[in-house]
C-alpha cells in the first residue's frame, strides 16, 4: 500500500472526531496541491475536554504486501507529537487500536515506524500488529489539547 493522495483521495480517507463519543475536537482534512504534488492537510483543535481528545483520517487496507514491516509517512507539521493508529481484523470494539508516534516538524521529513515500535490499545491484543491483519490505518493528533496542523504527502507500508 502507498498512498501519494493522487486519483480521489477523498474517497479512501475518511475524517472523523472524538464527537462520536460525547468530545468537542474539531478539524477537517483537506486534500491540496502543491509543487506538482497533492498532499493531505490534517487540521484542527483537539481537545481533552469532556472525555475527548482525537481528530483522525482513516483509510481502509487491503493486500497488505507480504514481508511488510512497518508505516512510512513524509510529513512536515508544527512539532506536535501525532500517531498512527492501526486496526486488524481480530478488533471488534473502537477503542482498540495499535499506536506509533511520531513528531512532525516545519520541513518535510520521513519517518519509519516498525510494526513492533506499535503498542496494543485495549484488551485482548497480541504485543504487535500482524500485518496480514491489518484493516485499517489512521493518522491521529491525540491525546492533549493542542492545535493540530499536519501535512502528509506519502502514506506506505514497508
Amino acid at each position: 500500500m502507498q498512498d501519494s493522495f493522487d486519483d480521489r483521495p477523498e474517497t479512501r480517507w475518511r475524517f472523523f472526531t472524538d464527537g462520536v463519543m460525547g468530545g468537542v475536537s474539531s478539524g477537517q482534512v483537506t486534500f491540496l496541491s502543491e509543487g506538482g504534488r497533492r498532499i493531505a492537510r490534517l487540521s484542527g483543535e483537539v481537545s481533552t475536554a469532556n472525555n475527548g481528545g482525537f481528530i483522525q483520517m482513516r483509510r481502509a487496507l487491503s493486500d497488505v504486501p507480504p514481508g511488510a514491516e512497518g508505516v512510512r509517512l513524509v510529513v512536515r507539521g508544527n512539532g506536535e507529537r501525532y500517531f498512527v493508529h492501526l486496526r486488524t481484523e481480530a478488533m471488534y470494539l473502537p477503542w482498540q487500536h495499535y499506536r506509533a508516534g511520531f513528531v512532525a516538524g516545519p520541513d518535510w521529513g520521513e519517518v519509519r515506524l516498525p510494526f513492533a515500535s506499535f503498542s496494543a490499545q485495549g484488551r485482548p491484543l497480541s504485543a504487535t500488529p500482524a500485518p496480514e491483519t491489518l484493516t485499517a490505518l489512521g493518522i491521529v493528533a491525540y491525546g492533549a489539547d493542542y492545535t493540530a496542523a499536519l501535512d502528509i504527502r506519502e502514506v506506505a507500508l514497508y
